[in-house]
């Protein structure tokens, strides 16, 4: 089990982590459990595992600094599938209740599955439709907040698309890997900002719709020694990186988290 003595108490605010569908509260009740070094995914019918967090800022700094943890499926997956497995990733927005402004970000996640040729209306799972969610996620019932579509008054989702720079992520991943994965799915979908023909923007759009103040508050301050410029390119709300992103991730990581000889 990972240790949470080297995050801040604000990453732990409100974080909660499962399979199935996310407690959700105004109220934002410290993380008391332990993170575990390994969450095993099954394949197939199967919830989806959440990481719930107040905001998308909060969710990837504490997956940045969570070195020790990865995802990876379990031992009955890899008896059944041969080949690599990949992960699915559904990002959500909740609204904690109906008369507030507040939404927390949920990250869902499942193995991929391939859609069965017969399948009556496969062709939509196949498009990359970012309102449409993956069939993996059909093959189970639905988390509470997925099942009112992709743009509901109370909750929004955002199934994160393939494309030829940034393919679906291969398992095992680890948090800070996933991280940086989230980071770039974002500055995707802010490169598509003006093309009206996809919904590959309607992320940044909800970000910038839920989380206005987080933009601002990262672009005021001076940089200091590169690491505020690193951690606007981690979350996304920075310029495009100048070099590879998963050096970003590990020069956050490194200072907060020892791994797990120590070291």
């Amino acid at each position: 089990m990972s240790s949470t003595q080297y995050l801040d108490a604000e990453l732990l605010a409100g974080l909660s982590m499962n399979f199935g569908t996310p407690p959700i509260s105004p109220s934002l009740t410290p993380f008391a459990g332990v993170i575990p070094n390994v969450i095993a995914l099954p394949y197939g019918r199967t919830l989806p595992f959440y990481i719930k967090a107040p905001s998308w800022r909060n969710l990837l700094k504490l997956m940045a600094r969570l070195s020790g943890t990865r995802l990876e499926p379990t031992m009955e997956a890899m008896a059944v599938i041969k080949s690599e497995m990949k992960l699915r990733v559904v990002i959500s927005f909740v609204k904690v209740h109906h008369m507030s402004n507040d939404w927390h970000t949920v990250l869902y996640m499942t193995i991929d599955h391939p859609v069965p040729p017969n399948a009556p209306t496969g062709w939509k799972y196949r498009n990359g439709d970012t309102s449409t969610l993956p069939w993996s996620y059909t093959l189970s019932q639905l988390p509470a907040f997925l099942r009112d579509g992709a743009d509901a008054p109370l909750s929004r989702f955002y199934t994160v698309p393939e494309t030829n720079e940034l393919p679906f992520p291969v398992l095992p991943i680890s948090f800070p890997t996933l991280a940086a994965y989230l980071a770039s799915a974002l500055e995707t979908s802010r490169d598509a900002m003006h093309d009206s023909s996809s919904g590959v923007r309607r992320l940044a759009k909800c970000l910038d719709q839920f989380y206005p103040s987080d933009r601002p508050a990262l672009d005021d301050q001076p940089e200091r020694g590169g690491m505020r410029r690193r951690l606007k390119n981690l979350v996304g709300m920075g310029s495009r990186p100048q070099r590879d992103r998963n050096a970003d991730v590990y020069e956050l990581v490194t200072p907060f988290m020892a791994d797990e000889h120590g070291h």
